[in-house]
C-alpha cells in the first residue's frame, strides 16, 4: 500500500495571488469574481492575447466576463474575456495545490509566488499614461455640480441627476492584491467582488452592491437600488430611519424600471420592496423584480433589459437623455467603466451582470476611486459630499491598509 502524501494547505491570499499573477504573466485578459452571498470564487482566463469585443447579445455569446463603459458605444459592443480556461473554489474548504488546476500550476506553483512577484506585474501592464488633475478631484466642482443639478430640478428640466467625482491613492509598494481582495471578500458578503484585467485597455478592482440584470434558467432578475446612509448600531438594518428625499430617489429608480417593462409591454412581474439592505458600512434601500420569461414569452428578456437600462437612472438620472447630457457638459472627467457594466455571461447556465461601482482603476503606482450621490430638489451639496466620500472609502481603505 502507497503512503499518500499530504498536501501543503495555502491561504486565500496565496491562492488569490497566485491566480492574479497566472493571470498577469499569461498575456491575456483575465477576471476574477464571487457573486454576493456565495463562497465560490471564480476565475477565467482568456488564452488570446488580443482584447475582444462583442455585440451585446446575451443570449447567444459564449461563456465568458462582459466589461462595457459608461458611455454608450458607437459599435454597440463591449469587451469580453472569452473563458478559454475556468476555475472555480469553494472558499470554505481548505485550498492545496490539488485543488488547482495544470493550467495554473504549469505557469508557477504556489511556493514561488511572491507579494512582490504580484505588485511588480500589476505594475508592469497598468496604464503608464500620466494621470492629471481634473475637475472630477476638487471639491469644489462636485459641490458646484451638484447645485447646478438641484437649480435643473427645480426649473423642470430634471427630476434627478446623479453626479460622480474621483479620488486618487497612491499605489504603495507594500500593497499586496491578494491580500486586499481577501479582505474585501470578507468584508462584503453581499456585494458583488470582483477584478479584471484586459490588457493595454483597464485593470480594475470593486464590489458591487447592485445587479442590472440576471437570468438564471426561466427567471429574470434586476433590482432598483438607491439611498446612502451610514450602518449604526447594533441592528442597522431594523434602526435606519430613511428622509422623504432618499425614499423619492429609490422610488424613481423603480419607477425606471417599470416603464421600461411597459415599453415591452411586459406586465407580469413580481416586485418586492422597497427594504433596508446592507452593503458593507453602508445601508440601501432596494426592491427587488422578478420575471418568469418562458410564461411571460421573452426568452431574449436579459439582452433586451440590459439595453433599455443602462446606464440606469440611479447612475445618471430621469429624465435619462437630459440627466446623460447635463452630466456629460458639467461633470468634467471621463467615467470610463464607472458606471458601466460587468459581469459573467453563460457560466455554468447563468449570466449576472452588475452595475461596476464601489470600484477602483489601477494605474502606474496610483489608483482612481469613483462614486456618485443621488440629487434630488432636497439634496444638500456637503452631504452629498460626505456620501461620496463614504462610497470611496468602501475600496480605499483595502487600497491603504489591505488588512483593515
Amino acid at each position: 500500500m502507497i503512503d499518500s502524501v499530504s498536501s501543503k494547505t495555502y491561504s486565500k491570499t496565496e491562492v488569490i495571488n497566485l491566480l492574479l499573477f497566472a493571470g498577469l504573466s499569461s498575456g491575456g485578459s483575465f477576471a476574477l469574481w464571487r457573486k454576493p452571498k456565495s463562497n465560490v470564487l471564480e476565475f477565467i482566463l482568456d488564452t488570446q492575447n488580443q482584447s475582444e469585443k462583442t455585440d451585446l447579445n446575451l443570449e447567444e455569446a459564449s461563456p465568458g466576463f462582459i466589461v462595457h463603459p459608461f458611455e454608450d458605444q458607437e459599435d454597440k459592443k463591449a469587451f469580453f474575456i472569452q473563458a478559454s480556461q475556468y476555475l472555480k473554489l469553494d472558499l470554505h474548504q481548505d485550498l492545496t495545490e490539488e485543488n488547482l488546476p495544470e493550467w495554473v500550476t504549469s505557469i508557477i506553483s504556489p511556493q514561488e509566488v511572491s507579494e512582490n512577484s504580484v505588485f511588480e506585474g500589476l505594475i508592469s501592464q497598468s496604464s503608464k499614461r500620466t494621470i492629471t488633475e481634473s475637475e472630477g478631484d476638487s471639491k469644489e466642482n462636485f459641490l458646484n455640480l451638484v447645485k447646478k443639478g438641484i437649480e435643473q430640478i427645480k426649473s423642470g428640466k430634471l427630476e434627478k441627476v446623479v453626479p460622480a467625482r474621483t479620488k486618487k491613492l497612491e499605489l504603495k509598494e507594500e500593497f499586496n492584491l491578494g491580500l486586499s481582495l481577501h479582505s474585501m471578500l470578507q468584508a462584503y458578503p453581499n456585494s458583488f467582488v470582483n477584478f479584471f484585467h484586459i490588457p493595454q485597455v483597464c485593470t480594475w478592482m470593486g464590489a458591487s452592491p447592485e445587479i442590472l440584470i440576471e437570468t438564471k434558467g426561466d427567471y429574470f432578475y434586476t433590482m432598483s437600488l438607491a439611498g446612502t446612509q451610514p450602518s449604526k448600531g447594533e441592528n442597522p438594518l431594523k434602526t435606519a430611519a430613511w428622509t422623504q428625499k432618499e425614499i423619492e430617489e429609490q422610488a424613481l429608480v423603480s419607477r425606471y424600471i417599470v416603464d421600461c417593462f411597459k415599453k415591452i409591454r411586459l406586465r407580469e412581474y413580481e416586485e418586492h420592496g422597497p427594504k433596508t439592505v446592507m452593503a458593507g458600512s453602508l445601508l440601501h434601500l432596494r426592491s427587488d423584480f422578478k420575471v418568469d420569461m418562458k410564461k411571460t414569452g421573452f426568452p431574449q428578456l436579459g439582452t433586451v433589459m440590459l439595453e433599455l437600462l443602462h446606464p440606469t437612472s440611479a447612475v445618471s438620472g430621469m429624465p435619462r437623455k437630459e440627466a446623460h447630457d447635463f452630466l456629460k457638459k458639467n461633470e468634467g472627467f471621463d467615467r470610463s467603466f464607472f458606471a458601466g457594466f460587468i459581469g459573467p455571461v453563460n457560466i455554468s447556465g447563468e449570466t449576472s451582470i452588475y452595475v461596476n461601482l464601489r470600484t477602483a482603476s489601477f494605474h502606474e503606482k496610483e489608483v482612481i476611486l469613483y462614486a456618485g450621490a443621488g440629487v434630488t430638489e432636497d439634496s444638500d451639496p456637503e452631504k452629498e459630499w460626505e456620501e461620496t466620500e463614504l462610497k470611496c472609502q468602501i475600496i480605499g481603505k483595502f487600497i491603504q491598509n489591505p488588512s483593515t
